[in-house]
């Protein structure tokens, strides 16, 4: 059977990279819901490390301006420091391009803030290097929404995949038989998943009780009665 490895992402081949989700770049995300991007990334990282995907963390400016990575997404991997940085386009830091390099992976999964600087400048630039690159879109934040979709728009015409941070799970994922994963994907999906996740839990607690055989029902003589 083909495992289609060029035309979907396959864990053994990727790596995530995960640019500047810190205090200060938060507070001036207005595309989208800033909640919402940091559940999605979180859900990224937490992906990344069920199929053992390298996952690269990087800062901005940590101590003097932009505060520190984000906490729910260090606690997924807290022995990892972050390599903080001090240029906008993160690919141009020797030590996150020997970090990422050093992963030996061709396809990169950028996750970041802003879209239209730390995302797409990265993105731009591994492509003109020969990366296969992705834009994990809603794990990724800008200043406005024009400038989040342009930037998007821009990276596209360069090459880079737009894709959705539950999109790549269930591309790492593929088959529900694969139960070396499942359960830590249903994990996932029942934490950030919102809805859907809900319905799976809704579904883990009704049907056992629905598959239980009926019981039989006793008939009460007058006496009983």
């Amino acid at each position: 059977m083909r495992n289609y490895q060029q035309s979907l992402l396959d864990p053994t081949q990727a790596a995530v990279i995960i640019i500047d989700h810190q205090p200060q770049m938060y507070f001036g995300v207005e595309s989208h819901h800033r909640a919402c991007i940091l559940n999605n990334v979180t859900a990224l990282a937490k992906a990344a490390q069920a199929f053992n995907v390298p996952c690269i963390l990087t800062t901005v400016e940590a101590q003097m301006f932009s505060g520190y990575l984000a906490q729910k997404i260090q606690n997924v991997y807290p022995q990892s420091v972050p390599v903080d940085r001090t240029c906008i386009n993160c690919w141009e830091d020797q030590n996150l391009k020997k970090a990422v390099t050093g992963t030996g992976k061709r396809k990169l999964l950028l996750a970041g803030l802003w879209t239209e600087a730390c995302v797409t400048f990265p993105a731009l630039s591994m492509r003109e290097d020969g990366f296969e690159v992705f834009a994990v879109a809603d794990a990724c934040g800008g200043a406005t929404k024009e400038a989040h979709d342009l930037a998007m728009q821009r990276m596209i015409q360069a090459g880079v995949v737009p894709v959705t941070w539950q999109q790549v799970m269930l591309e790492f994922q593929r088959d529900w038989n694969n139960k070396d994963t499942y359960n830590k994907v249903m994990a996932i999906v029942k934490e950030h998943s919102g809805a859907y996740g809900l319905g799976v839990e809704y579904s883990e607690t009704m049907l056992p009780q629905a598959q239980k055989p009926p019981q039989p029902q006793v008939k009460l003589t007058k006496m009983q009665v």
